[in-house]
């Protein structure tokens, strides 16, 4: 089936969907940078660099559209506007793209449409006609005479992703198609991190406020397990961190927070303690899936971003001392987020950037499974 992808980021939500005989013909996306890398992921693939809300842009999209007579749209309006990591301003204009969309979708008519967005999409107001009304109700309130909608709140853990992480997803099916879109039967197994990256040997934090010396002397095995780590990734690869966040953080054991503990809490440069909350310099539970990867997973003092490490030893004072004093490598990212380790990032592409684009995207393998329903 011919897919046209809108909102399309880099192009993770697709990553399988050519495997399953879907092909992505044309995708579209406001960012250059973003564009530009979904580009190389998708050579194949026609992209269209512009706003969705300027006409003329708009009018080119929907006239090339039109020409290529899609079977399935697939949609991921922003949602910085209503994400709870964001500032939630009401009638925030971006969440407004939601209005291009529907006419947009009612011009092109393809037989299958796909929204996915955070689940304050359900809550979220726009004024339309100069009257406040839920996105959901006027999706429903202009589509509902042509489609049958669907919708659900996922979590994908429930779907063998190895990450709690919550979308609303809508599906609509043109009515005159005999075959229905339908959600796919949640799996019964939790894929938890030890099952995800629990065989993968322990990897030093580079303390990047010591010099070399200091570094092998808190960390005498570094190199080894440096380059023990280059041979299962070449994004396998130590985070940098500050030194008293690496040293709070060898402290704290599996799924807590340096902040409750005892005596080894965050700290400020100056000596002070750190003000936080139970979710930041917190530790992941091997036990569980990892939690909702943010943009901001490159930091100790973000959300629930420390790998869960394994206890080492006793020190000489005997206090207990953990591995893995670090955030998540790009590499694990990759393996919470179900993207294939032959995954071919563009050679030259910012680990930053991507770590950032990935703390945005669906799991793809959520994607492949609702869309795999199709098949069946």
């Amino acid at each position: 089936m011919k897919v046209i992808s809108l909102f399309s980021n880099i192009g993770i939500s697709e990553t399988f969907l050519e495997e399953i005989d879907f092909k992505v013909v044309l995708a579209s996306e406001i960012c250059k940078r973003r564009m530009q890398l979904y580009s190389d992921f998708y050579p194949k693939t026609d992209c269209k660099l512009g706003d969705f809300s300027d006409q003329h842009f708009f009018k080119k999209l929907v006239d090339e559209s039109i020409k290529i007579q899609p079977d399935i749209i697939l949609a991921t309006p922003p949602c910085q506007g209503m994400s709870t990591a964001g500032q939630q301003v009401q009638f925030d204009p971006r969440n407004d793209l939601n209005v291009n969309l529907i006419n947009y979708l009612k011009v092109i008519n393809p037989k299958y449409i796909f929204i996915e967005n955070v689940p304050l999409f359900l809550k979220t107001k726009i004024l339309y006609k100069e009257c406040p009304i839920l996105i959901k109700d006027l999706l429903n309130f202009e589509l509902k005479k042509k489609y049958h909608i669907e919708y659900k709140i996922l979590n994908t853990k429930n779907y063998s992703v190895p990450q709690s992480r919550s979308r609303v997803i809508f599906l609509l099916t043109r009515k005159d198609i005999e075959k229905r879109w339908t959600f796919p039967k949640q799996d019964m197994k939790i894929i938890t991190l030890n099952d995800a990256i629990g065989n993968l040997p322990k990897l030093d934090p580079w303390i990047k406020d010591v010099t070399e010396t200091e570094q092998k002397y808190i960390f005498p095995q570094f190199y080894k397990r440096k380059i023990q780590a280059s041979k299962i990734s070449k994004w396998h690869k130590p985070p940098h961190h500050l030194k008293r966040q690496v040293l709070v953080m060898m402290k704290t054991p599996s799924g807590k927070s340096a902040f409750s503990n005892q005596i080894h809490k965050p700290i400020k440069e100056n000596g002070e303690t750190v003000k936080g909350y139970g979710n930041t310099y917190k530790r992941q539970d091997w036990n569980l899936p990892a939690f909702t990867i943010t943009m901001d997973n490159v930091k100790i003092s973000s959300q629930n971003n420390v790998h869960p490490g394994r206890f080492l030893e006793k020190n000489k004072i005997g206090e207990d001392v953990y591995s893995d004093a670090r955030v998540l490598t790009f590499y694990e990212l990759m393996k919470l987020t179900t993207l294939p380790d032959e995954w071919s990032v563009p050679t030259g592409s910012s680990e930053a950037f991507i770590r950032r684009v990935i703390g945005e995207g669906i799991p793809p393998l959520l994607v492949k499974k609702i869309f795999n329903s199709l098949n069946q």
